[in-house]
């Protein structure tokens, strides 16, 4: 018997592109109705929907996605899901986006075998590349610092009387909410400088930290 073939997409919530996945989806005909789509922020990568899906298919099934990060975030969980669903569950995937990721029925040996090297060899590049990108920006910002480059927004200065306020908030003389009205500063700005001012100074008297 012939398996089912169920499409997954995943686009961010923030981008809401998911139209042209979905496009590609309904050119390889794959029913609208057999089409998962989950949207999620691009830190959040629990996909409960995938989850639900690949559960409830069977052996023989096909899935189908538009690219091979749609399986996971870096070269080990693609690999992981790859191998537990080709293996262990017997399911078939399909990329479209790589026509030879492709494992359904009635491939050769051969055919399977290539999908499998160009599937590693796939992920272990995609993975490099994320790792090089973070490479190069962590140079970069270390690059920066040396050239007295500062990176994000520009420090409040505080006021001149800020170092004496501050040593009264430490003392408990006065709340934060007194001391940031008196230095014309928010509440939760006073807090966080005054902190870091009184750890720079080594002060220790200030047990309770609410400000």
């Amino acid at each position: 018997m012939k398996g089912i073939m169920y499409g997954y997409v995943r686009v961010s919530t923030r981008e809401q592109r998911e139209d042209r996945q979905l496009a590609a989806m309904r050119e390889f005909g794959v029913e609208r109705e057999r089409v998962v789509v989950e949207k999620q922020s691009g830190k959040d990568f629990d996909r409960p929907r995938y989850q639900a899906l690949v559960e409830g298919m069977n052996a023989g099934d096909v899935l189908v996605i538009k690219s091979i990060d749609r399986l996971g975030r870096n070269y080990e969980e693609i690999l992981e899901q790859w191998r537990w669903l080709t293996k262990a569950r017997e399911i078939s995937i399909v990329v479209l986006d790589m026509p030879l990721l492709d494992t359904r029925q009635g491939r050769d040996l051969t055919g399977v075998l290539v999908a499998d090297i160009v599937l590693q060899l796939l992920s272990y590049v995609a993975q490099q590349e994320r790792e090089f990108i973070r490479q190069r920006q962590a140079e970069g910002i270390a690059a920066a610092k040396e050239k007295g480059i500062h990176l994000g927004r520009e420090r409040i200065v505080m006021p001149g009387e800020f170092e004496t306020v501050a040593q009264q908030w430490w003392d408990g003389e006065i709340t934060g909410e007194q001391a940031a009205v008196r230095l014309g500063l928010s509440r939760r700005t006073f807090c966080r400088r005054a902190k870091e001012w009184g750890v720079a100074e080594g002060l220790t008297h200030r047990v309770v930290f609410s400000c």
